[in-house]
């Protein structure tokens, strides 16, 4: 009788361990799934993020480049239409940049943008006024230059903070 009860009990037990493997298997496979779904979705937010930051970065550093060459070449006479009108999509993208950041990435980074984005468009109105001689009183080419270094910091500033949030260590 022992004998029977213990055949009948793994009998069962056989029973149930065929018929509950698969639904086990199908529960393990459904959370390893959502665990992957789930590092993949994080995966492409950092990617997204770092491709932002990336063009930010890009964006606000040609811009800077563009204010102090068009200054140097207001200076010496010689800015040009053509110049104007890349100083001007500089400008442009710049500012697309900072308009795509603003829901994909932390209010640090974008305070530090726009702390940025004062020196930029500073710089920017100086330049516009000096290109058509209409400076304030006391500006000139020189003080504009030297006004928008204040931008130098700022950019690495922003660059720093960028790449504390990817990760990224020295």
């Amino acid at each position: 009788m022992i004998t029977a009860i213990a055949a009948m009990i793994t009998a069962v037990v056989g029973v149930l361990g065929t018929l509950l493997a698969p639904v086990l298997a199908q529960r393990l496979t459904g959370r390893q799934r959502a665990e992957e779904t789930r590092l993949a979705a994080g995966q492409r937010k950092l990617e997204e993020r770092r491709a932002q930051y990336t063009a930010m970065n890009r964006a606000s550093r040609q811009f800077h480049t563009l204010l102090k060459d068009a200054l140097h070449r207001i200076r010496d006479g010689v800015y040009t239409e053509q110049e104007r009108t890349q100083l001007e999509e500089a400008r442009l993208d710049h500012r697309d940049r900072y308009a795509e950041a603003q829901m994909i990435v932390p209010e640090r980074i974008l305070q530090a943008s726009r702390d940025l984005n004062r020196v930029l468009a500073a710089g920017d109105a100086a330049v516009k006024r000096l290109d058509r001689d209409l400076a304030h009183d006391g500006e000139s080419v020189e003080r504009a230059l030297e006004e928008l270094k204040a931008a130098d910091p700022r950019l690495d500033t922003m660059r720093t903070l960028m790449r504390q949030d990817l990760g990224v260590t020295d």
